[in-house]
């Protein structure tokens, strides 16, 4: 059986709002139009996705597991779809995305070399979208730092760089030349506890102001980070390189113990079977490692 992606958006809407009056609000069409469009879905497959009751609406576990499924779907349909419009508007163009301190200019300029055809363009990206370039089709590549989510995905190692403490200029620890990541742990660390996890472990033994320090607001750039940085509000840790595109007076870097170096990689869909995304992958590997 096929399935239809339009269904499929329609499923999401409501699996995610789980609401269909939400849902249809979101969706922009009228919310009769809609429960007869999940019906026709749950004909096809010939299973119930949601259970229905006075309480509300709940997934049932097939609904659960088609979430789970047609979200990663959808995207990747977006994405084709992005890139045959493209084709179409005569467009041939590769897609190169990095984090902030990987110089991929060397990679770019011989794989230029060797496609004069393409128009090859660079996309900075942050820890939030770096992966999500991929799957939604802006990007062909991307350099990635570790970890990410690897589902889709095929990834290349390239090399490993220490890390740094980013600190107020003003704060005790600001000037020494390393500090241990010990010395931080009753400390407000303004990034998700996971990209630093010997900061998270140390922090949750101590059991003290645990919510306050974990429950910072996600930042995206590294721009923003040093502004709650500069403003006394916490710490942040970087690669090295990226510390070095970064300096200001009122941010002091230290070099940090007890922190695993930062793993860079290149990352590319595993479903796109493209012989110039190979090859980029070879002068990666032979210009950056």
């Amino acid at each position: 059986m096929d399935l239809d992606l339009r269904k499929l958006r329609y499923f999401v809407a409501v699996a995610e709002e789980l609401n269909f009056g939400r849902a249809a609000q979101r969706l922009r069409i009228a919310q009769p139009a809609l429960s007869r469009q999940i019906r026709a879905l749950e004909q096809d497959l010939k299973l119930d996705l949601f259970e229905r009751s006075s309480r509300g609406t709940t997934l049932t576990p097939a609904g659960r597991q088609l979430l789970a499924e047609a979200r990663p779907l959808l995207t990747s349909s977006a994405a084709l779809e992005r890139r045959v419009r493209l084709a179409a508007r005569g467009g041939v163009r590769f897609t190169v995305a990095f984090m902030p301190g990987v110089l991929v200019t060397p990679a770019v300029k011989e794989f230029s070399a060797a496609f004069p055809d393409l128009s090859v363009e660079v996309l900075r990206t942050s820890y939030q979208d770096q992966v999500a370039v991929l799957h939604d089709g802006r990007a062909d590549v991307s350099f990635v730092r570790m970890p990410v989510p690897a589902a889709g995905l095929t990834i290349v190692p390239l090399f490993a760089e220490p890390r740094v403490v980013a600190l107020p200029a003003t704060h005790r620890l600001a000037g020494k030349d390393r500090v241990r990541v010990s010395d931080l742990a009753d400390e407000h660390l303004l990034q998700e506890p996971d990209l630093v996890p010997e900061w998270r472990d140390i922090a949750r033994d101590l059991r003290e102001s645990a919510d306050r320090r974990w429950r910072s607001r996600p930042l995206s750039t590294m721009e923003e980070k040093l502004e709650h940085v500069a403003a006394e509000e916490g710490f942040i840790v970087v690669p090295r390189s990226a510390a070095a595109l970064y300096t200001r007076a009122d941010v002091a870097y230290c070099d940090l113990e007890g922190v695993a170096d930062n793993q860079v990689a290149l990352a590319y869909s595993t479903s796109r079977d493209n012989p110039e995304i190979e090859r980029f992958a070879e002068i990666a590997v032979r210009q950056i490692t």
